[in-house]
């Protein structure tokens, strides 16, 4: 008896995001390991807790597939990409990847309607409401180098964003206890 739940096409869909999900929490350790090389520790921060909250997005759809009978297949990641040249060429890279990633949920929404499989939509709801958080989060952080100078900003604005961004809530946690019932 076959017990899978998601047809062919979403099971490859959903693999697929697992592993741009996987893929983003590699870009984010990279944005933070090359920040805390420029020695802004509250940035680093900021990006390894976003790197461990997109590992939890990566497992909410590994443990959704495995949860509707079908098959995980884990893929090779690929490298992130070049190091940002300025912090704000690193959020324009956060803005991004949200975006991107924003697209690719929404390709699998539209999907999951197309196939009238509602429990993958209604799983993937929590994931929209998230892109909408992570997209305005990185719009918050480009209007903040904007105003600080953009490029060109000052070394003293760049070490108040640096301080602020290490003491900013710590979302990962939060993240990796919601459930689609429960989100927030």
């Amino acid at each position: 008896m076959n017990t899978d739940r998601l047809s062919p096409a979403m099971n490859l869909a959903l693999n697929h995001q697992l592993t741009t999900e996987a893929e983003a929490a590699q870009s984010y350790l990279a944005l933070a390991s090359w920040a805390d090389d420029k020695g802004y520790s509250g940035i680093s921060n900021f990006l390894f807790r976003h790197a461990h909250e997109e590992r939890n997005h990566m497992m909410k759809f590994l443990r959704y597939i495995l949860d509707r009978g079908s098959k995980v297949k884990i893929a090779a990641l690929s490298e992130p990409g070049p190091d940002p040249k300025s912090i704000q060429d690193c959020f324009n890279k956060v803005f991004e990847q949200e975006v991107s990633n924003t697209e690719s949920i929404n390709k699998i929404v539209k999907q999951s309607f197309e196939e009238q499989d509602w429990a993958t939509w209604n799983f993937l709801q929590w994931f929209v409401k998230e892109q909408v958080e992570e997209e305005t989060l990185a719009l918050n952080l480009l209007d903040k180098i904007k105003i600080a100078g953009g490029e060109k900003a000052a070394d003293e604005a760049l070490l108040e964003l640096n301080k602020e961004l290490g003491h900013m809530p710590d979302e990962a946690h939060s993240a990796s206890s919601a459930t689609e019932s429960h989100p927030s």
